[in-house]
């Protein structure tokens, strides 16, 4: 049987949420794009269920909002299973409840809408990694091969990554040595549970509206097993830590996961790089591991874009791994305290009750706690004096000539980069004006205390996050932030 053969600019091996977010945003800035999944199908298995503040804003810099209606909404979150209010400045406060199956179904369409070639029931086997790119070749539906070369390859295929084995890409960290059971389960009555600590473990329990219950239990001491776990083991846990009986439910999906801590050690050799669980594992507590990948996937798609386009200036890529690795550790650092504190046993107890009382008597402490697990506080350019820069665009009300707008609305910009001019300095218009095809430009006036201070204008990269500010009587205009972000335009 013939190999097929296709070329593309780049191939994303998984079609999961992470794996889908990139592919639209590869495509959003015109870098042709196939997608490789295993699956014949979309899952059906809604494991991750939270979106936090800031993927809701990135979402809705794509337009991506209007599609999921409005979710259910809770202000409050945990940390390891302590109360935490997460609410801080955003148009999205929060956790928001979106079932997976929802998440993929809305990015698939998403990125197939803009273009993206996926292949489902295709199977990564082989890869070749070259001096001008990568060809590699998966077993499709019937056994039929699939050869794809590409310029670029990125593993979206989770942390049992194909692409991560078959490049021999470093993974170090630990295993697991703690595991929570977790089952979506029909047809049973139980009592709601937040993270209740009985005498012999943690249970977890939350009645969706369609009357499916999931539960989650950790019976304390107890180690990770091999393999999934079946539905009559996740039962017999769940009566010796709480003494109810679900045994007679109807499991719709049983799994496990462990505390296991590992990270790539570079995100990005040569034409390979990686997103998601496939860069990084980590126990998904509290939403965490999909918020991180989807935010690798919108932080990485724009500068590969650039770079297979040639319009990337030397080094763009290169701060994909130099920003998100470092996102990434920190996020795993606080996913092993929360680890500790949730699965721990009497031992951790005087630590949670410390815990609660600091967040309830610092606000300071809630808030960096709630910035941590939002992903709010995220800054690329931590060492620079200016707060603004390497942050997200903080969320304010502006004035314009049409009437008021926010800074949620600006960034609508199909995946463009934003000068945001808040003084009418005619000055920048004509600065920007060789870069009209790759930034947005937009006259406004902040209102008064807003959160962008004493800036007169504000260069916002496609992501969302600030490349360069101007302030009153600056000398140097935005021109070199232009070039080191948005590459030598034709026209200069």
């Amino acid at each position: 049987m013939a190999t097929r053969t296709v070329e593309t600019d780049v191939l994303v091996v998984g079609a999961g949420p992470v794996g889908l977010m990139l592919a639209g945003e590869l495509r959003l800035g015109g870098a042709a794009t196939v997608v490789l999944e295993r699956r014949d199908a979309p899952t059906t298995e809604s494991r991750a269920s939270t979106l936090h503040a800031r993927t809701m804003e990135l979402l809705d810099s794509r337009g991506l909002l209007d599609a999921l209606g409005t979710p259910p909404h809770e202000p409050r979150g945990h940390f390891g299973g302590v109360p935490l209010d997460l609410t801080l400045p955003s148009p999205w406060p929060g956790q928001w409840k979106v079932p997976q199956t929802r998440t993929e179904e809305l990015l698939q369409d998403w990125a197939l809408g803009l273009g993206a070639d996926l292949r489902r029931g295709h199977e990564l086997r082989a890869v070749r990694v070259g001096e001008d790119g990568v060809e590699a070749v998966a077993a499709g539906p019937g056994g039929r091969a699939l050869r794809v070369r590409a310029r670029f390859v990125v593993g979206c295929d989770g942390e049992d990554s194909t692409l991560r084995r078959l490049t021999g890409a470093e993974f170090p960290g630990r295993d697991a040595g703690r595991e929570l059971l977790r089952a979506d389960v029909a047809g049973i009555d139980v009592p709601d549970r937040r993270f209740q600590r009985l005498e012999k473990g943690l249970a977890i329990a939350a009645r969706r509206g369609d009357g499916v219950t999931r539960v989650m239990v950790h019976e304390f001491g107890a180690g990770p097993r091999r393999g999934e776990p079946e539905f009559g083991e996740v039962a017999q846990v769940w009566k010796r830590v709480t003494g109810e009986d679900i045994g007679s439910g109807d499991p719709l999906w049983v799994n496990s996961f462990g505390d296991a801590d590992r990270q790539l050690t570079d995100y990005r050799r040569g034409p390979v790089l990686f997103a998601g669980d496939a860069a990084h594992q980590q126990m998904p507590i509290g939403g965490q591991a999909l918020n991180l990948g989807l935010q690798d996937a919108v932080n990485l798609g724009w500068k590969l874009a650039a770079e297979v386009r040639g319009r990337a200036p030397a080094g763009l890529l290169d701060t994909y791994h130099a920003e998100r690795h470092a996102v990434g550790r920190r996020v795993l650092a606080n996913i092993r305290a929360q680890a500790l504190l949730l699965l721990g046993g009497p031992e951790v107890e005087p630590v949670r009750a410390l815990l609660g009382e600091l967040i309830a008597e610092r606000p300071q402490v809630r808030a960096h706690l709630a910035g941590m697990i939002s992903g709010l506080d995220i800054r690329y350019d931590a060492d620079v004096e200016d707060p603004l820069l390497g942050a997200r665009l903080p969320y304010v009300q502006l004035r314009w000539p049409e009437g008021t707008l926010d800074t949620a609305d600006l960034l609508r910009t199909g995946g463009r980069g934003l000068l945001l001019d808040l003084a009418g300095d005619a000055r920048l218009r004509t600065a920007v004006r060789p870069w009209a095809d790759r930034i947005v430009t937009v006259t406004a006036r902040p209102a008064a205390d807003s959160a962008l201070g004493a800036a007169r204008a504000v260069l916002v990269r496609p992501d969302g996050y600030v490349a360069w500010t101007g302030t009153e009587g600056m000398s140097d205009g935005p021109e070199i932030a232009l070039k080191n972000w948005f590459g030598v335009s034709d026209r200069n």
